[in-house]
């Protein structure tokens, strides 16, 4: 590395990609637009309460699919009575109903939830990536349906491992990159913001820090865009990255805030046009990766922040970027 400063623009040569896919261009969504969601476990349950409640203003319908009739009947009932008591405008809540399978794609924005086991309590490793195997041909399997229908809206990836089951929806479903995103970095924001409040060295993360890379090990917390201190910042990324083992070990499953901070809120700003964390395309097809950043859906598609990057910063997020390029 020289001393010069780097972006994440500067990310896909150093995979060997020439000429990433173009993220200009925007999938068909409208003012409120039809959601559906599939799989309702613990995240799609809790992603589902969230949509509801702070969606009205994005959000038309919700649509909800899982293999457990009962349980799609208890959260018909269940979610469409979580409501104003005296409602008007944007206070009538979005009404969520039952679809089948062969209805998912009929919608404007498809939220991918399934998973094929969630490891267990007292399991050990990167949670995330013991889920790759069996996911990734459950996500290829729910990208050929998409491709078969035509599917022009957003899919939005919420399952685990998020970059990886990314790269395979897309490449499954022929999708253009800027109809998919993946929406796992937004707690590991919100862990490091909870972090930073609680430590007087970190406190300046909350104005100054952001958040790059995959939703797991490799993870890169920058305490500091402006004034980066890579010893800082490796403290705050093991702390984020261990956080979920932490409420592992108090005989819990960690998924209420990925629920909300990287799934329900992170998909609304989207939505709304507003700057939020989540993994977007860089690669031309053949090589590359979905790697996740600060970035925003504008009227031509896609932009994401591209901040100058000191040297050792630079270096984190492009092995994270190698690393997933390579997975």
């Amino acid at each position: 590395m020289t001393d010069h400063c780097c972006h994440i623009s500067d990310l896909p040569a150093e995979a060997g990609v020439q000429q990433p896919l173009s993220l200009k261009g925007r999938p068909a969504l409208r003012e409120k637009n039809r959601v559906h969601i599939l799989a309702l476990g613990d995240v799609g349950r809790t992603m589902l309460v969230g949509l509801r409640l702070l969606g009205a203003d994005r959000i038309a319908s919700i649509g909800i699919c899982d293999l457990n009739a009962k349980n799609l009947q208890r959260l018909e009932i269940e979610i469409n009575q979580i409501r104003y008591p005296f409602a008007s405008g944007e206070r009538i809540l979005p009404p969520v109903d039952i679809i089948t399978g062969k209805d998912l794609f009929t919608c404007d924005v498809f939220i991918f939830c399934a998973t094929k086991g969630t490891p267990p309590i007292g399991a050990t490793g990167d949670m995330r990536m013991a889920q790759l195997a069996a996911n990734s041909g459950l996500v290829r399997h729910f990208g050929e349906l998409a491709k078969a229908a035509g599917f022009k809206g957003l899919a939005c990836i919420v399952s685990d491992p998020v970059d990886n089951l990314c790269r395979a929806f897309l490449e499954s479903s022929d999708l253009k990159p800027f109809q998919v995103q993946g929406y796992g970095l937004g707690v590991m924001n919100a862990r490091a913001c909870y972090y930073a409040e609680k430590d007087p060295r970190l406190t300046h993360y909350l104005t100054e820090g952001r958040a790059f890379g995959p939703h797991g090990q490799d993870l890169v917390i920058a305490d500091s865009l402006i004034h980066y201190n890579d010893a800082l910042s490796r403290e705050l990324t093991q702390k984020v990255v261990n956080c979920n083992l932490a409420v592992r070990d108090l005989g819990y499953k960690p998924y209420i805030a990925p629920a909300l901070s990287s799934a329900a809120i992170s998909i609304l700003l989207t939505l709304r046009g507003e700057w939020h964390y989540g993994s977007l395309y860089l690669g031309d097809g053949t090589r590359g990766a979905f790697l996740g950043i600060k970035n925003r859906l504008t009227a031509g598609g896609f932009e994401y922040e591209d901040a100058a990057l000191c040297p050792q910063l630079y270096d984190r997020i492009r092995n994270a970027y190698i690393n997933l390029c390579n997975a």
